[in-house]
């Protein structure tokens, strides 16, 4: 009774929905739902955040909402808060914190099972819970427990959902309104509004699959697809330069097969807040179960390594070319033209060059100093002590014997080619396959993908 008056009014929008998390997933779903005529409360727990959004200051690389956004607060439809509020109508909690890789101190769910004690401390009949966080194997069965401990019960007086996030920043084709989502629903009527509300976000284009576990795995085994192609390629960039031979000429052709192939590029590493984490949910599970995942296993340390073979490659180099063991770390981010930093091969690598007694520096367009900490933390690694720079001019480059490009930001694109073409370092390494090779050049290009000589 009390789900299907909650149906009615999400379909009149006479609601209250809470987003928990306003990262690079909850932010913009929160605006989305906002600008489409919702109440939408946007929760987070970091004070300076909600501050600056109640100044209207847009959050982080989004600027492709800052109109949405401006508009949803001064109408009121979107309210930065740092906490659930009560309501006499009914309440959907969206949660899309993150849920970092646990360890001896905090379970990955730390985050997830704060949101959801927030919402119920709120909480009336008729409310519901939609998941949007990448989790472990089981977490919404505990969600559900945690629900029904207060006295509801899911599926009939309490709707919960678990509808894992799909988004690929700066994907211009696949975007928030056009990705289809799989999701897991306690009962029809709490599926009808997920339908209702999503319909709104992506066309309410909703697979839904019959338990929270195959919905978890799901997610989970989407991100290990990529990792084990990651790993996978990278292995064989690494043989292909111990050949000297082009690996991408390689992928390019065997992409000709119109039929079982999908071809995937090296880099430094899989880097992000998903890929080198959410498999590590169907390891943790398949332990449980008395099972190997020799596969994720494998491709986990491939990953680790690759970091580790840049900088073996380029220590190498500048012995043989006799100049001293120094760098700059170019693209910190995960990803080009984003700012998160979370499990960056550029901080693994700046990490190797450190064991390397290396002399080192950073740049990156979208380092914030004051986040340093935090990216250490993020990094799972002890804090570095490196330069960064503020610029890559001559005078702050000259004293470096190697530039190591992880990500080409299209802000350094120009600057990078620059530098190659003419010659201000002795030495770089692209990561990426970027720079086209110039003869003319006296810079020493050394590349995971091809080498030059």
């Amino acid at each position: 009774m009390e789900l299907q008056k909650t149906l009615e009014n999400v379909k009149s929008m006479e609601c209250f929905i809470e987003v928990f998390g306003l990262g690079y997933v909850g932010f913009p779903l929160s605006i989305r739902l906002a600008s489409s005529g919702f109440k939408v409360i946007g929760i987070d727990t970091d004070q300076k955040k909600i501050e600056q959004l109640k100044n209207n200051s847009l959050l982080g690389s989004q600027p492709s909402l800052r109109t949405a956004f401006l508009e949803s607060a001064q109408n009121g439809n979107f309210i930065p808060s740092q906490y659930s509020t009560k309501s006499d109508k009914p309440r959907i909690g969206i949660i899309s914190v993150p849920t970092p890789i646990s360890d001896k101190n905090n379970d990955s769910n730390v985050f997830v099972y704060s949101a959801v004690e927030n919402f119920l401390d709120c909480s009336k009949a008729g409310d519901a819970i939609i998941l949007e966080s990448s989790v472990k194997v089981g977490t919404t069965d505990e969600i559900k427990e945690k629900i029904e401990s207060t006295g509801y019960k899911v599926g009939e007086n309490f709707g919960l959902c678990f509808c894992p996030e799909r988004i690929d920043p700066l994907n211009q084709k696949w975007k928030l309104e056009n990705i289809p989502r799989i999701i897991f629903a306690s009962d029809d009527t709490t599926f009808q509004i997920a339908q209702e509300l999503y319909k709104h976000v992506n066309n309410s284009n909703l697979i839904r699959v019959s338990s929270s576990k195959i919905a978890e795995v799901v997610k989970s085994f989407e991100n290990a697809f990529r990792l084990v192609n990651i790993s996978l390629v990278n292995e064989l960039a690494v043989l292909c330069d111990k050949l000297q031979i082009n690996v991408k000429e390689v992928i390019d052709a065997a992409s000709t097969k119109p039929f079982g192939f999908m071809p995937f590029y090296p880099g430094a590493g899989a880097g992000g807040h998903c890929i080198p984490k959410d498999p590590r949910f169907l390891l943790e599970s398949a332990k449980k179960m008395g099972v190997k995942y020799h596969t994720i296993e494998n491709a986990l340390i491939v990953n680790s390594l690759i970091p580790k073979y840049i900088c073996d490659s380029i220590e190498k180099t500048l012995s043989e070319l006799k100049l001293e063991k120094s760098a700059v770390v170019c693209g910190l981010a995960y990803k080009a033209d984003i700012e998160d930093m979370r499990d960056s091969p550029g901080f693994k690598i700046l990490d190797e060059f450190h064991q390397k007694k290396f002399r080192i520096a950073s740049y990156d367009p979208y380092f914030r100093s004051e986040l340093l900490d935090r990216y250490m933390v993020e990094n799972h690694i002890e804090k570095l002590d490196f330069k960064i720079l503020s610029d890559l001019d001559n005078e702050s480059i000259n004293e470096y014997s190697c530039i190591c490009i992880v990500q080409h930001h299209t802000k350094t694109k120009f600057r990078i080619n620059e530098i190659y073409k003419n010659s201000l370092v002795p030495m770089i390494y692209d990561c990426q396959n970027e720079i086209t090779f110039d003869s003319n050049s006296k810079t020493v290009l050394r590349r995971l993908v091809i080498r030059n000589f």
